[in-house]
């Protein structure tokens, strides 16, 4: 119940965007709304998974994010030119159909009253909608109620053969998650018929094909079911592995799924529906909502800044975390222009095998990046990527985590400048290599030594040269772990307790503690807390006990960097790490990172051209194939 406003829409305004004059921008992005009472949905509304009771009186709308068509994207990617909706209802009501364009401004279409059991048709144009918009219907009822048996958007024409799909899911030590997915699928016989085989991908030391209820789910599956152990080569081998198999065993799609998820099954059905139709061979993706507040929307589609080689957001009016409890698919304008992006992550994509043969796998780059950087390679062969709505899943969230300190940081800072040498259009990277090398200051300025380790690290191993790569992907994780072991920052206690209790020598000035300083000033700033943490000594008391117990909320480079030490709490709230500051130890990697950085830059043209000399080698099917035969535990049905 707590996803139907992905769903539904209920009460007898439903939600209605009335059209204003007169007002600004600002204004256009808070819409009123018609007032008047909005019910709830309860469980009894429901009859089946594809069938609800409108009550007497009632209008139900259908323009949400998994019931709306998304026109726009239909008229751009694919063949289609028209959509057919056909509603099955019983009782005494009426039909009303909307579109939108990609401004969200809404228009009524067409209706059609309703009496007894009929199925009414609506033959709609797609040709409006050239850069956004949706179509959707609501349903009305009169004084009694009016149930939707079904509904289906339907193309006309002779149906293209339906692609067979490999789904594989990579996995460590999410039992839980894969079991209860593979349950899931088993309950869905229309997404189960399109999948040649699920691959279960395991990394982990807690085997899948050992748990508890395996046994009954992979009978449920009908022989579909295969699970291949192998030791763990991150994201990029176990995604790999899908497509190779995919390649291997004849499908014309491989499915990638995340292991820490709930998948909407009839999503499957949509990928492969749309992929299937498309003018060329097309990756597809679906959106990712939150695990544990699952009307958010994370991204609507992701584009990659190709100055900065980071993610960003297909157009400037678009959000992160959108909640549709809080404003629907009609009262959000920027939802419906339609967002072309450049990858999709791989909690849930559908690459076809046609593009694997020609382009390749993955990098063997572990994690981080795999996915933007095949979107990235995928685009520049002329095979673009499309984020689609109404297909989704929900995922673990990564809004609690920090990924840009501890052990991911070194597979962030590498992957990221791999990803510059190969695909940035800017000479020397555009902005990469300083943006790198501030994010090393600020981490030193934060006491996060380990973590600038690791970044160091990284930089060391992207000037080997590419050839190093498929021999590191088991072990370098181990030594990561292994260095961070010696570093008080990244020593997670569970509690309090294990620290002792925070005293300041002097109090803060005029107890205000600390500000970020204001643009103006920001430099000179810098420079002077560089200059004091350089050259200052640390305050004795500070070494036997931290100064401040610091919320991860307020882990901040401006502020930590007032400090000689602190206790600060992780992104998880599991537990904390005692950030000391040590001169010695700044000097000595601030020297090291700005070598790095500058040979880097030195190496930057020459270097640029030996990853891309070698990336058809290090992504061939060849190449992997020796990768898996060296790492493969056990492949068994």
């Amino acid at each position: 119940m707590d996803t139907v406003p992905l769903y539904v829409d209920m009460g007898a305004a439903a939600g209605v965007r009335i059209p204003k004059t007169g007002f600004t921008a600002s204004d256009d992005q808070k819409p009123r709304t018609v007032s008047s009472p909005t019910p709830e949905a309860h469980s009894e509304d429901f009859v089946s998974r594809f069938s609800m009771a409108a009550r007497p009186g009632d209008r139900v709308s259908f323009g949400t994010y998994f019931n709306a068509f998304p026109a726009s994207y239909w008229r751009r990617w694919t063949t289609v030119d028209s959509v057919r909706l056909s509603v099955t209802t019983s009782g005494t009501g009426a039909i009303v159909v909307y579109k939108s364009n990609s401004r969200g401004s809404l228009q009524r279409v067409d209706s059609a009253s309703v009496e007894g059991q009929t199925t009414t048709v609506f033959d709609l144009s797609l040709k409006p909608f050239g850069d956004g918009g949706w179509y959707w219907f609501d349903v009305v009822a009169g004084s009694g109620p009016v149930v939707v048996r079904g509904a289906e958007w339907q193309t006309s024409g002779p149906a293209p053969r339906r692609g067979t799909v490999t789904l594989q899911i990579t996995t460590l030590n999410k039992t839980d998650f894969c079991l209860n997915n593979l349950r899931l699928l088993a309950q869905d016989a229309e997404a189960l018929d399109v999948l040649q085989e699920i691959l279960i991908v395991d990394q982990g030391s807690d085997k899948v094909a050992r748990a508890e209820g395996f046994d009954d789910v992979r009978a449920r599956l009908g022989g579909r079911l295969r699970v291949i152990e192998q030791r763990n080569l991150g994201g990029s081998g176990g995604f790999s592995r899908g497509m190779y198999e995919a390649v291997a065993n004849g499908s014309d799609y491989v499915l990638l799924m995340d292991d820490d998820i709930v998948v909407e099954t009839e999503s499957i059905l949509r990928l492969v529906t749309f992929a299937d139709r498309c003018k060329t061979p097309t990756l597809v993706g679906g959106h990712m909502f939150d695990l544990y507040n699952r009307t958010v929307l994370h991204t609507f589609g992701e584009v990659v800044n190709p100055y900065r080689i980071q993610p960003a957001l297909p157009s400037e009016d678009a959000e992160l975390g959108h909640d549709f409890m809080v404003s629907n698919l009609r009262q959000t304008p920027w939802l419906h222009r339609r967002a072309d992006v450049d990858y999709n992550g791989w909690w849930m994509c559908l690459i076809p095998t046609s593009v694997i043969r020609e382009i390749g796998l993955s990098l063997p780059i572990f994690i981080k990046w795999d996915d933007a950087e095949y979107g990235l390679r995928a685009k520049e062969r002329g095979f673009p990527t499309v984020s689609m709505p109404g297909a989704g899943v929900w995922h673990v969230s990564w809004v609690d985590k920090d990924d840009l300190v501890g052990w991911q940081a070194y597979f962030h800072t590498r992957n990221r400048a791999i990803t510059a040498l190969l695909h940035s259009p800017y000479e020397l990277g555009g902005r990469v290599i300083r943006e790198l090398q501030q994010d090393d200051v600020k981490h030193l300025m934060s006491m996060q030594y380990a973590t600038v380790q690791g970044r160091s690290w990284a930089l060391r191993d992207l000037l080997k040269g590419p050839k190093h790569l498929p021999g590191i992907l088991e072990t370098k994780l181990p030594e990561i772990r292994k260095m961070l072991s010696t570093y008080t920052d990244s020593m997670l206690k569970p509690d309090p307790d294990d620290f002792p209790p925070p005293r300041m020598a002097k109090p803060p000035r005029h107890g205000q503690g600390f500000r970020r300083p204001n643009s103006a000033m920001l430099v000179p700033w810098a420079l002077k807390t560089v200059v004091r943490q350089l050259a200052k000594p640390v305050v004795e008391q500070s070494k036997e006990r931290p100064q401040a117990n610091v919320p991860h909320i307020d882990n901040k480079w401006w502020r930590m960097s007032q400090y000689d030490s602190a206790i600060v709490s992780n992104a998880e709230g599991t537990g904390a790490s005692w950030y000391r500051r040590d001169p010695r130890t700044l000097r000595r990697m601030l020297a090291e990172s700005a070598k790095l950085h500058a040979d880097l830059l030195t190496r930057w043209r020459s270097l640029s051209s030996e990853y891309k000399n070698a990336l058809h080698d290090l992504t061939s099917i060849e190449s992997w194939r020796e990768t898996f035969n060296e790492h493969t535990l056990s492949d068994s049905r």
